[in-house]
């Protein structure tokens, strides 16, 4: 079920796409990365992905930074369409498909100095996240 943040000013707002992973690794746990300082909602812990950039597939751009970010190769059968988010930010709305994926080659190796960490689907609530990807929680915990 997509989560949604409905305000008044939301259809005046720009819409910036961005797509992310859910990661899972052998042992069930998910992979989280923390915006590092000088980003928007530094500190705060999220899927990995980010932008599309023009004329990319979500699902291009997904393999994209997950090359760049991660280091990783994932193949773009082994994403699967989870679920999505859209939700109204002060200065945009974002909309965001969310994908999983269990299978990728390399070792995660973050390469923009943000901090990674492995979690169990019951700890996620334990790192604070941005307001749209915090509810998306129950749609990933009932999906692994």
């Amino acid at each position: 079920m997509p989560t949604t943040a409905p305000e008044e000013n939301a259809g005046s707002l720009p819409v910036i796409t961005v797509v992310a992973a859910v990661l899972v690794n052998k042992a069930g746990e998910i992979l989280l990365a923390q915006r590092p300082e000088g980003k928007s909602m530094a500190g705060l812990w999220e899927f990995p992905g980010g932008k599309l950039e023009a004329g990319e597939t979500p699902e291009a751009a997904l393999v994209r930074e997950l090359r760049e970010e991660l280091s990783l190769e994932v193949a773009l059968q082994d994403l699967t369409p989870l679920t999505f988010a859209s939700h109204s930010y002060a200065a945009f709305h974002l909309l965001m498909p969310v994908y999983l994926c269990r299978r990728w080659q390399g070792m995660v190796t973050p390469r923009e100095t943000q901090k990674i960490a492995w979690v169990e689907s019951g700890a996620l609530d334990d790192y604070p996240m941005p307001d749209a990807d915090a509810p998306l929680l129950p749609v990933i915990r009932a999906n692994l």
